[in-house]
């Protein structure tokens, strides 16, 4: 305690000790509830009042890695609906809920950066998953807070009816696209080589997965409304709008790798000239000390334009990428920062690569997040942050800054890494077709909370919220059994529902 005695007939004396005290009070303060937050974080209260222990490293660690992947979740999935919400009432309406939203992706992608930090052992390791903790959370209740105003904006119990036409316009709209994905699909593996068609590998078979999962609910959705069970009929089609979004990623995949493999390609003669005057510039500069690393620059680049002009498939983003391998292989030799006679042309093609990466990987992400875990999406996160660098340094004409081709390299290097990490992750998870064989493409793609939760989970689709409110529409008994509608397809005729390891339904 501190005690400061004011003389009364000082009155200058006075006049300076009472300011000086507020302000330290004010410090004060700040300073306690600052460590105040950090210790709800860092600690838990025991039974019986007792005073509050420290978390066990590994246990804030789970932690961590459970918020992240809960948080991301319900970012996607709020951000999915708000634009539904916006599509049918503008986004006036929705400016609020439009506000949480973004507030929870700023603090997401911070807990994003701060977990990739501690895994790549940068800073104190407790303050780094504190503040996970702390900013997972302070998202998750911004959504949780917003929940029922967005629920009164969109009012699917009332506005059912209109929703549901909606829905099935947009059905139809996806399903007619997915012949000319198919035509698109099968052109790029005629003319390009394997790898770089892998990127959207079984987009057309999933795409039919969550489309034929759409139709089915929408189709139970109309006999629930006909029934008078408004609140069966809102679960059925919030589980069939999210299905349709989600084979439109699927079928946009296709498109996009398409574009990017025929820009790649425009730009790879470009990318090989250039090649070759840094390689004269190198021979001007250079003694036989770095002679070596040029002559192995050099077959790299060779190999690339035999098979650019081979008659075989190729992979144009994949040429693309060894090209900048090559270029910053002889950067280094030449111990220079990076500014080949291209340089601004290498900047953009080391961000088309980038691009095309990221794209992918986070669209592998999005359609399988009902299995894919913490570290693929933390990678995924810092893929897409590396990118956003690139592309803000970049300033052409100007010669491409080091750090911007460095941010595009990382960036493609990042998503490479997510994407394998997430393949990992659902390969793990396992096949989601047990007691309910129709809904395996909704399990893998979180669309069913039954996904994350298990078999005594909500069993309904995920909706606007954080943790305590995206699970309000409870499908109770609606997505466990196949309807009669969907054992066609599912080949099964027999009234129970198959719990054998027949092959099921194509899907992810």
């Amino acid at each position: 305690m501190f005690a400061v005695v004011l003389v009364p007939h000082q009155t200058s004396t006075g006049d300076l000790v009472l300011p000086l005290v507020a302000a330290v009070a004010a410090v004060a303060v700040a300073a306690y509830a600052s460590v105040r937050r950090r210790l709800r974080a860092a600690t838990r209260t025991t039974p019986g009042g007792m005073l509050p222990t420290v978390v066990p490293l590994d246990e804030l660690d789970r932690r961590a890695r459970r918020l992240l992947v809960e948080t991301d979740d319900c970012v996607r999935t709020s951000r999915e609906e708000l634009g539904r919400a916006a599509e049918a009432f503008g986004d006036a309406a929705v400016r609020e809920c439009a506000e949480a939203v973004e507030f929870a992706a700023v603090e997401l992608a911070q807990a994003f950066r701060l977990r990739q930090r501690f895994d790549d052992g940068e800073g104190q390791a407790r303050g780094l998953l504190e503040e996970v903790v702390e900013r997972c959370e302070a998202a998750g209740r911004r959504l949780d807070a917003q929940a029922p105003e967005f629920d009164r904006i969109r009012a699917l119990e009332r506005t059912a009816g209109e929703a549901l036409e909606r829905a099935e316009a947009r059905l139809r709209e996806v399903t007619a696209r997915v012949p000319e994905a198919d035509r698109t699909l099968a052109e790029m593996r005629a003319r390009y080589a394997l790898s770089a068609c892998l990127p959207v590998a079984g987009h057309d078979d999933q795409a039919k997965d969550r489309l034929l999962f759409a139709a089915t609910v929408l189709h139970r959705a109309r006999q629930a409304m006909g029934d008078g069970a408004t609140d069966d009929a809102v679960a059925l089609l919030r589980a069939a709008e999210a299905a349709t979004d989600q084979a439109t990623v699927l079928v946009d995949g296709v498109g996009r790798l398409a574009a990017d493999l025929t820009a790649a390609a425009d730009r790879l003669p470009t990318a090989l000239t250039d090649m070759e005057a840094d390689f004269a510039e190198a021979r001007g500069l250079l003694g036989t000390d770095t002679a070596r690393a040029i002559a192995h620059a050099e077959s790299a680049v060779a190999r690339v334009r035999e098979e650019r002009n081979g008659e075989g498939p190729y992979d144009p983003v994949g040429a693309l990428r060894r090209i900048e391998q090559v270029a910053l292989g002889l950067d280094r030799a030449l111990h220079r920062v990076a500014r080949g006679s291209g340089a601004p042309g290498r900047l953009e093609r080391a961000v088309l690569v980038a691009r095309s990466t990221v794209g992918a990987a986070a669209d592998h992400v999005t359609t399988h997040r009902g299995a894919v875990g913490w570290e693929a999406r933390t990678r995924l996160a810092e893929a897409e942050r590396r990118l956003r660098g690139a592309v803000n340094t970049a300033v052409p004409p100007v010669p491409a800054p080091a750090d911007a081709l460095a941010d595009a390299r990382e960036a493609d290097a990042f998503a490479r890494e997510a994407r394998r990490l997430a393949e990992r992750d659902v390969r793990t998870y396992g096949t989601p077709y047990g007691e309910g064989l129709w809904t395996g493409g909704a399990v893998f793609g979180g669309i069913l909370l039954e996904a994350r939760h298990g078999p005594g989970g909500h069993g309904g689709p995920a909706s606007f919220g954080g943790p305590a409110t995206r699970g309000r529409r409870d499908g109770g008994e609606l997505f466990r059994t196949a309807p009669a509608e969907s054992r066609p397809w599912l080949g099964n005729t027999d009234p129970a529902p198959r719990t054998d390891s027949a092959t099921p339904p194509p899907g992810p």
